[in-house]
């Protein structure tokens, strides 16, 4: 084994031995059963080994190391007890009009609330981006139960208006958060 090679395996072992503890009480807290989140942390470590072998180097290794950890907290609950957006708002309208993001059930411990919790930022993150008259309407239909008629009685707006705004914004949701659909 060269040197470099040594001074790599030694980094490793470094940085495993001097994170493993703060890092398996970060997953512990979220995943409350210890098998997954035993499986959660070698996965991390795994991703860290043959990540700190690429040649460009990890630059803040802890953040590297937390980011990875949510990551897979997150992934680990996407798997389980998911519920449709449509159906906590138990509309049926044409499928085109429905984001169809998958949230842990609110009911699922503190796990999934953690992962509902960050998948609900992203989709505030992404509603934010989306042009007001478009939101409006996304945020009044799917999120508070409104109709369109009610909308269009309300505002005045032409209930093929809304229902095109609606569109619009869930084909751009639906983009910007297309990396929550796809498992990796």
């Amino acid at each position: 084994m060269t040197s470099a090679q040594t001074m790599t395996e030694q980094a490793i072992t470094a940085t495993v031995l001097k994170e493993r503890s703060r890092l398996g009480n970060f997953i512990r807290r979220r995943v409350a059963d210890p098998t997954d989140a035993d499986d959660i942390l070698q996965d991390v470590f795994h991703e860290f080994v043959q990540a700190y072998r690429l040649p460009e180097p990890i630059e803040q290794v802890t953040a590297w190391l937390y980011r990875v950890a949510r990551n897979r907290i997150i992934d680990r609950f996407r798997k389980k007890r998911e519920v449709a957006l449509a159906d906590l708002t138990g509309s049926d309208d044409d499928e085109e009009y429905h984001l169809d993001l998958l949230l842990p059930s609110p009911d699922g411990g503190p796990e999934e609330a953690y992962a509902r919790a960050m998948l609900l930022e992203e989709l505030q993150a992404a509603l934010e981006d989306l042009p007001a008259a478009q939101r409006e309407v996304f945020v009044a239909h799917e999120l508070d139960g409104v109709s369109f008629k009610e909308m269009a009685e309300a505002s005045g707006t032409p209930i093929n208006t809304l229902l095109a705004r609606k569109r619009y914004a869930v084909q751009y949701l639906r983009a910007r958060l297309q990396y929550l659909y796809e498992p990796e």
